[in-house]
């Protein structure tokens, strides 16, 4: 039996485990399995690893940064975005890659031109350096937007009207709105949102978070983070089945 799962901190809302039971069912895969698995610190991952033989796993909330020393390898793309959410085990060593920023790039409507528009980041956590990395890959200009001033971001008292209304795409990296907390979003001024604009919201779970239905108020084309897991997904297992070696 291959062993794979998803470590984070607090993942009874992810629906992970349910996409890869899905897929092993669908796709007769009867000798693999995928669990989630809620530790409170990553410091002792290898034996972690070990006691679970695990083959490979995806890592979320609040691991995907405090993991990166912890990894024996980082592939190229995964060094540039400082951010691991994807780990494939090979001779005991860690090797860490990132697959978010894939799953993001396919949830974006192919329509839509995004080459030299500004886009919004809201969040700077390991999700939104993933982020950051797909949307400078379509050669957008990008403003960071935290709670807290660091360097090279905004604060959310310094986001104005005109910069909202600039914006070609406003991205959630903030786990703001995830159920059970259905009414909580991002602060902004809604009412600058407009229909040539694309709203993308990293929880999917609801479908429709409170920013998405803000946003899709005012005429934006919304998308929740339901594509980008499956994408991301899809992209891990495809990493862990890959005989190469990095």
């Amino acid at each position: 039996m291959r062993r794979f799962g998803l470590i984070g901190l607090d993942l009874k809302h992810s629906f992970s485990k349910k996409y890869f039971d899905d897929k092993f069912w669908n796709e007769s895969i009867n000798d693999c399995s995928y669990e989630l698995i809620e530790v409170s610190s990553i410091e002792n991952i290898r034996e972690l690893v070990t006691q679970l033989k695990l083959n490979g796993f995806n890592v979320t909330i609040p691991y995907k940064e405090r993991i990166l020393p912890l990894c024996d390898v980082l592939s190229p793309v995964t060094e540039l975005i400082g951010a691991v959410n994807c780990i494939k085990i090979v001779n005991q060593k860690l090797i860490g890659y990132n697959t978010d920023y894939i799953g993001f790039l396919k949830g974006l409507p192919n329509k839509i031109k995004f080459k030299g528009q500004l886009a919004i980041i809201f969040g700077t956590g390991g999700a939104a350096k993933a982020i950051q990395y797909a949307l400078k890959s379509l050669q957008m200009e990008i403003v960071e937007i935290s709670t807290s001033k660091k360097r090279n971001t905004l604060s959310y008292d310094e986001v104005t009207p005109k910069l909202i209304a600039q914006a070609k795409i406003l991205v959630n990296c903030t786990p703001l709105g995830t159920y059970p907390n259905i009414e909580d979003a991002i602060e902004i001024p809604y009412q600058y949102i407009h229909s040539e604009q694309v709203c993308y919201d990293l929880v999917y779970n609801p479908p429709l978070t409170k920013f998405l239905k803000l946003c899709q108020k005012h005429g934006a084309v919304c998308i929740n983070g339901k594509i980008m897991l499956e994408a991301q997904a899809e992209a891990s297992w495809e990493i862990w089945n890959n005989v190469e070696e990095i």
